[in-house]
């Protein structure tokens, strides 16, 4: 069945609070949603979202990516040479991560939908049941025990708290937190770069002389800085884990083989689609390493698309996809989530369907 046509629109929602991070503060996402149309009516559904401090993209820059150079190339192609696709989004063009996943997000919903098979099934997947975390914003550091217990309350039991911004407070507001949460609740921090490999180090050795038992750290120093990385590994007993080193196969490759990290971090955006975040999986599986899926402060179907994911591959251990939490609102009337669980839709393709929750039309 061929591509008749690809829709791409810019939409923005606004957070409930703000989200803040060592790299970045954030008030509403931005995103853009593409729709491709087959010759039978059938629509697939993905998105794309900005982040430019760590993929380079702009909001503007997806939308011309995909009105200027990935629909020329797909536009009456057949939906069945899903591979062949993802091949040409690839070679397209150099970067542009965040379009490539948008439209190959897409073009497997389409393709699942033509199947009559959920994603995840798609993919070999059996249960369509995950175990969510919440993450944690800086703020100060009442606010922060305060957003961690109401986390807490609601069921999760697995936080991702934020770092990075201030070397000295981190330790203070880690160990107030896990002072309120108690000992069984797993605490993931996650310092988006923010240290130097000695602080690093100097900072994760002290949770651990505190017992303050932290399940990991993530990527605790600058992206490119590899062998600070495998440093800080070598040193502390908590596994390290690498998210804004790890875009494509070859870099996890790379950290794979040189065993700098215990956890890589895989996310849509980054990688550019579907294909290459399996790929990703199955190169940390070879080389013995676990993995998390994530996502960017986004919306849409690139989350639901990265649960399918991990709900197929055996190697994706942990989910780190609250990110529709933080929305006021939702560009979903029922967003799979109950508490920390998500339940995939068993309908068709990524289980969103443009058409009932945007009230959209065919153009």
């Amino acid at each position: 069945m061929k591509i008749r046509n690809i829709i791409p629109s810019c939409q923005t929602i606004p957070l409930i609070k703000p989200f803040i991070t060592a790299l970045r503060k954030v008030t509403s996402i931005e995103f853009v949603m593409i729709r491709v149309l087959l010759e039978d009516g059938t629509e697939g559904v993905g998105t794309a979202s900005p982040t430019v401090v760590i993929t380079g993209d702009s909001l503007q820059g997806i939308e011309s990516a995909v009105q200027t150079i990935l629909s020329p190339l797909l536009i009456g192609r057949e939906i069945e040479q899903i591979a062949a696709l993802s091949q040409t989004i690839q070679h397209s063009c150099i970067g542009n991560t965040s379009a490539k996943a948008g439209m190959e997000i897409a073009l497997f919903d389409a393709y699942a939908k033509k199947l009559n098979v959920p994603l995840f099934q798609l993919f070999g997947g059996k249960t369509n049941t995950l175990q969510n975390d919440m993450t944690i914003s800086i703020n100060e550091t009442d606010r922060m025990v305060k957003d961690a217990v109401e986390g807490v309350k609601k069921g999760f039991n697995a936080l991702k708290i934020k770092a990075g911004l201030d070397v000295a407070e981190d330790h203070e507001r880690i160990q107030a937190i896990r002072e309120e949460v108690g000992p069984l609740i797993e605490i993931r921090v996650d310092a988006n770069q923010g240290w130097t490999k000695k602080e690093a180090v100097r900072i994760i050795d002290g949770w651990e002389k505190a017992g303050l038992n932290i399940n990991l750290v993530e990527q605790p120093v600058a992206a490119w800085d590899l062998a600070s990385l495998k440093y800080v590994t070598d040193r502390v007993n908590t596994p390290i884990m690498a998210d804004e080193s790890v875009f494509s196969p070859k870099q996890a490759l790379e950290l794979v083989q040189m065993r700098a990290v215990d956890w890589l971090n895989i996310k849509l955006m980054k990688a550019g689609g579907i294909f290459r975040a399996m790929h990703i999986a199955d190169i940390a599986q070879a080389g013995g390493i676990p993995c998390m899926i994530g996502s960017m402060m986004e919306s849409g179907t690139g989350v639901l698309a990265a649960a399918h994911i991990a709900a197929a591959h055996p190697n994706i251990k942990k989910i780190d996809l609250d990110a529709p939490l933080w929305l006021k609102g939702s560009d979903f009337k029922a967003f799979p989530f109950k508490g920390p669980t998500i339940v995939l839709s068993e309908k068709p393709g990524i289980g969103y369907d443009f058409m009932e929750n945007s009230g959209g039309g065919e153009a």
